[in-house]
């Protein structure tokens, strides 16, 4: 099928070229910026066309923008001018998805802005947050040898007074012993089992006897530990409400939907692999 014009490659060229542009007073989406052969082209034709260029493209300075979107839309206008006849069905296919896309997803958006209530957000997050039960955090450290010998030799330099964290950074095979074998606040399931087991056991500031995991033998500290708190509505507040909007969108949509006069009969029986027909479109 064939594709609308993109944007221009002179633009990039004409970045050297271009020339400042003269400001206009008040100028609005209404503002007549060309007209080609009685066709008025708006500023508002010129913001929606630069909205859909490639990232890349609108990092171009402002006054480059300006002068190639409008020579762009200048020639399109030009060349639209002089086609003559009836127009093939993928544009006017085309044109009919585009609105039809364009205006639902105008409805989306009225939808999507309208405000929360504070009664609808309390009760979400009493609906997510209400029942959840305090639990542990660990924050523990450990030096990962490959050796159950190495570990107890580990062991033993600790019980004599040895600095765990020196003794990570020096002995430890692991990707935490530069760090001194900091592991920072975990919480239960993050963790393989018998790592996991062994700290649950542990009381701050105990050193454990070697334990045994599929990454080798490991010697650890338990620094502290917490309890977890259901996080304050404050802080999970735009979550909650982007979530209640997009349920009340898609249950607007269900709705509108289900009471539209809809009828699909048309479709039965058709070979779904007719979709792949683009000759149909010339």
């Amino acid at each position: 099928m064939q594709k609308p014009l993109t944007f221009l490659a002179s633009v990039v060229i004409s970045a050297t070229l271009a020339l400042p542009v003269a400001a206009q007073d008040n100028p609005s989406v209404d503002t007549v910026v060309a007209t080609v052969n009685g066709t008025d082209i708006t500023l508002g034709h010129m913001i929606i066309a630069r909205a859909s260029l490639p990232e890349q493209y609108r990092q171009l300075p402002d006054e480059v923008l300006f002068s190639g979107i409008l020579d762009q839309l200048v020639q399109q206008a030009a060349l639209a001018d002089t086609y003559e006849g009836d127009l093939p069905a993928r544009v006017t296919l085309s044109l009919e998805n585009e609105a039809r896309s364009l205006t639902a997803g105008e409805v989306i958006e009225r939808n999507m802005a309208m405000p929360v209530s504070d009664e609808d957000l309390q009760a979400a997050y009493d609906a997510q947050y209400a029942d959840v039960e305090a639990g542990d955090e660990y924050n523990a450290s450990h030096i990962l040898v490959e050796t159950e010998e190495e570990a107890k030799a580990l062991k033993e330099e600790l019980d004599g007074g040895a600095d765990f964290a020196a003794l990570a950074r020096e002995k430890s095979t692991g990707p935490s012993g530069p760090g001194g074998g900091s592991l920072g606040w975990f919480g239960k399931g993050m963790m393989v089992p018998t790592f996991e087991a062994a700290v649950i056991e542990m009381e701050p500031g105990a050193v454990s006897d070697p334990v045994q995991t599929q990454f080798g033998w490991h010697v650890i500290k338990l620094n502290e530990t917490r309890k977890t708190q259901a996080p304050s509505l404050e802080s999970v507040r735009e979550e909650l409400e982007l979530q209640l909007r997009q349920t009340r969108v898609q249950g607007a949509i269900e709705d509108v939907t289900a009471t539209a006069d809809v009828d699909r009969s048309g479709s039965e029986g058709i070979d779904p692999a007719v979709l792949k027909n683009l000759d149909w479109l010339e």
